[in-house]
């Protein structure tokens, strides 16, 4: 959500300057250009699980810093290391995917995947709505500072909503749980 809300961003801190999100945008495709290079040069991490998490921590905090940022110079910056990682976040999950699934079903279990990330703001709605239509209950109450800003943030659709998902620590255990698929095949009789 906030890539979509980037060129808003821009050109309303910019005074509608279409030169700064030409900038901003460019330097942004030269990052993942780049990112792509590196990704082929280098072959990405060796622990894919930590090239998708750092990859996204990375990414993420470039991201977020956009938005504190000022001037066109600072966010084609951060916008250039935004799209740096996402190559090595999108190329080190499909490294597990392949590895994970036997080649036989590969075709299946890629498309049931795409099918259920193009269908996922579908099922956005039960869980956002309350955040949206502002009927989450109060917890903070009024305040200075960030209390009335902190319940958002703890909301399905906030910054740290999926925040316990993403941090177990198990998450490198788990992956070295599940054998990869030329393992079971060599096992199989």
């Amino acid at each position: 959500m906030a890539v979509t809300v980037l060129p808003a961003m821009v050109l309303a801190k910019t005074g509608m300057s279409e030169a700064a999100l030409a900038l901003v945008r460019s330097v942004a495709g030269l990052g993942g250009v780049v990112g792509r290079l590196l990704l082929s040069v280098w072959g990405g991490p060796k622990k894919r699980v930590h090239g998708v998490f750092l990859g996204m921590a990375f990414s993420s905090l470039a991201l977020a810093l956009m938005g504190v940022a000022e001037g066109p110079g600072a966010w084609a910056t951060l916008a250039f290391l935004e799209s740096l990682f996402i190559p090595i976040i999108n190329g080190s999950n499909q490294a597990i995917w392949q590895a994970k699934v036997p080649p036989s079903v590969q075709g299946k279990v890629f498309a049931a995947r795409r099918m259920i990330a193009w269908y996922q703001p579908l099922g956005d709605g039960p869980w956002l709505a309350p955040w949206r239509t502002g009927s989450s209950p109060p917890q903070y109450g009024q305040g200075e500072g960030i209390a009335p800003h902190a319940p958002p943030l703890r909301e399905p659709g906030g910054c740290f909503g999926g925040f316990p998902a993403t941090s177990s620590l198990r998450c490198g255990k788990r992956n070295a749980s599940f054998p990869d698929a030329k393992e079971n095949q060599a096992a199989a009789p």
